[in-house]
């Protein structure tokens, strides 16, 4: 037998024993993540180790004990680092499509920073409404990101928007359709000092103030939430913005933005 022809006959062979078998990730394309190719629930990745998932009809021995009330499907967005950008993309996929916020839960987590984590349930009548709205999720992350800081020593998160919808409510207190604004740090020092930033720096009014034992999962952060005219929100942000990169900045690195900042 020729060289070549028992090189087949062997190829062939190990391929039948699964001893040639590459993992996943090395035939997949960078990103293309066919690990989960053929998992129906999947939907998609994104910023923040952030996953999308849904599920058609969940079991009903479980919708009770998850708080699920009227809805079987529903729609999953889980990250490991940042909240406030999940919360964010999520408010924006509930404005775009028939769905409701089911929950949302922040827990301790950033892989061992600072901060927080997230899991989030969207609930629809109709399971194509609830992939929908986690497509849109997944897709406006990179954006609310985009004012998400950090460095070795911890990071900083700034949010806006002109108009809240149901996952700040749900998230926040927020009022709906008005003007809203966050700003966050951690070490929480750095957040304490953001806070009376922003307050100072235009006529806001506080819908939330959270501390590491008060309203965070124990985080080492404070995060500060507020409403008003969509300018003086909006300048409260920047100001805070713009104190944060300093103050972190002096823990070390210089603070750089996860993506291109939006506000």
């Amino acid at each position: 037998m020729d060289k070549e022809l028992l090189e087949k006959v062997m190829g062939q062979v190990s391929e039948e024993l699964g001893l040639n078998a590459n993992t996943c990730e090395e035939k997949c394309e960078p990103k293309k993540h066919c690990c989960a190719e053929g998992v129906t629930e999947f939907v998609g990745v994104s910023e923040g180790d952030t996953i999308g998932l849904v599920i058609a009809s969940v079991d009903p021995l479980l919708t009770e004990a998850m708080g699920l009330g009227k809805f079987r499907s529903i729609g999953i967005i889980g990250g490991r680092t940042g909240a406030g950008p999940q919360i964010m993309a999520v408010d924006d996929a509930v404005k775009a499509t028939n769905t409701e916020v089911i929950s949302v839960e922040l827990p301790r987590d950033t892989k061992g920073g600072a901060g927080h984590g997230s899991l989030i349930y969207i609930g629809a009548e109709d399971v194509s409404d609830a992939r929908r709205a986690v497509e849109i999720a997944l897709e406006s992350l990179p954006k609310y990101f985009g004012d998400v800081y950090g460095n070795e020593a911890g990071h900083l998160e700034f949010q806006y928007t002109a108009r809240a919808s149901y996952c700040l409510e749900k998230a926040f207190g927020t009022p709906l359709g008005k003007s809203f604004g966050m700003v966050c740090a951690g070490p929480a020092a750095i957040g304490t000092v953001l806070a009376d930033t922003a307050v100072k720096a235009a006529n806001v009014d506080v819908v939330a103030y959270s501390s590491p034992a008060k309203g965070t999962s124990f985080s080492n952060e404070v995060i500060l939430t507020f409403t008003g005219d969509s300018g003086a929100v909006r300048q409260a942000v920047q100001a805070a913005r713009e104190v944060g990169i300093k103050l972190l900045g002096a823990l070390g690195a210089h603070p750089e933005s996860s993506t291109v900042p939006y506000i």
